[in-house]
């Protein structure tokens, strides 16, 4: 439910109102009513110049889900280089979920007492509303989709974007798809092909397999050639998993992947959550270890060793540095090809109720992608 703040003008029309209801000598004097009315019409007047509103969800203090809140706030107009954004879906990612946080190091980098942007969200989709006078890309009317991870602000109902943020939304690709696909799709390519350097006949590990990345990080392999999939997570997850090509399933909950001998060519990774000693133990001797994202203190580490990791083995250790929207149109060619299908969980959620989307993302439970539709 939306609450608003009255203006000083709203709170003396009502008293205008109430005086002129409850006296008589009030309600038939001239003057009274001709000053009233007087006062209204200016207000009017004076409210239509306001400028537009639109609904978002904002948080204005660290705590999580919590803190989030929908409130009406003001539309934003695009810059010479933007186009104006009316937002049909957004996804969640790691990062959302992140910027809501309390912790010291989220506090550094995004605000001391409080968050500087105060709306999250940076997977988008949706219909291009204006266009800057130097945007020469996109025009009025099209489909488009992106990742504004930096500039964030896609919890809303319009969000501003540089045009080299954004792709045209295939036709045959939903609204709800497209917005999936950004950050995680991304991550998958650049950890599997830019750095992995993943070849056909290789035997892959994904650890943290049932989410965004994973989910697209299978399918992107299987058109590469590669057979062999490993995926690790939760037993809820396996069978979706399985039915993307999959082809052995661990349960982490029953079995650790490093300690039960098998050893891979490349290990994928979307959680971070084991010592780095233990991931080079399940790799072959040239294997090689792509971490996308997860816990902070071992990513930490991570980057603190590999350099000499790196020069005294023959495993390498490498950490996905995002570059956004980079392969947006591969993905898009592996979708019209029908090698690419974009898994959305099944709960579905609106504006309304991103707290209860952003606490259903902090439990791990989702498969594939939340996405919070606003159509």
């Amino acid at each position: 439910m939306l609450h608003r703040n009255f203006t000083i003008d709203e709170i003396i029309i009502d008293w205008l109102h109430i005086i002129r209801t409850k006296s008589l000598k009030a309600s038939c004097n001239p003057l009274f009513n001709l000053y009233l009315a007087s006062y209204e019409t200016n207000h009017l007047f004076h409210t239509s110049r306001k400028k537009p509103v639109m609904k978002a969800v904002i948080y204005t203090e660290y705590g999580g889900p919590e803190s989030l809140r929908v409130a009406e706030v003001p539309k934003p107009v695009p810059l010479d280089n933007e186009v104006l954004i009316n937002v049909h879906a957004v996804s969640i990612n790691d990062w959302d979920f992140a910027l809501l946080q309390p912790d010291t190091f989220n506090r550094l980098m995004s605000g001391l007492t409080k968050p500087k942007r105060q709306i999250i969200g940076s997977d988008i989709s949706g219909k291009i509303e204006s266009v800057g006078k130097a945007v020469t890309k996109f025009k009025i009317g099209d489909e488009v989709y992106g990742d504004l991870s930096g500039r964030w602000g896609g919890f809303a109902e319009y969000v501003c974007a540089p045009e080299q943020s954004l792709a045209l939304k295939p036709a045959n690709m939903t609204f709800e798809e497209a917005a999936s696909i950004p950050q995680a799709a991304m991550l998958a390519v650049q950890g599997l092909i830019d750095i992995g350097n993943i070849q056909p006949g290789q035997k892959l590990l994904i650890n943290g397999a049932g989410g965004g990345v994973g989910t697209f990080g299978i399918q992107i392999a299987q058109s590469l050639g590669v057979t062999d999939i490993t995926v690790v997570d939760k037993e809820s997850k396996l069978d979706m998993l399985r039915s993307l090509g999959a082809t052995h399933c661990i349960n982490y909950t029953k079995e650790d992947f490093t300690k039960n001998g098998q050893t891979y060519d490349l290990i994928l990774d979307a959680k971070t959550n084991r010592p780095t000693s233990h991931y080079l133990r399940a790799l072959n001797p040239c294997g090689r270890y792509v971490t996308v994202g997860g816990d902070l203190s071992r990513l930490l580490k991570i980057f603190l060793s590999m350099a000499w990791i790196n020069r005294v083995s023959k495993k390498k250790v490498s950490i996905v540095a995002l570059k956004a929207n980079k392969d947006l149109l591969y993905i898009n060619k592996l979708n019209e090809a029908g090698k690419l299908k974009c898994i959305i969980d099944k709960h579905h959620y609106t504006l309304n109720n991103a707290p209860e989307a952003m606490r259903y993302f902090g439990t791990g439970d989702h498969k594939g992608k939340i996405v919070i539709s606003l159509k």
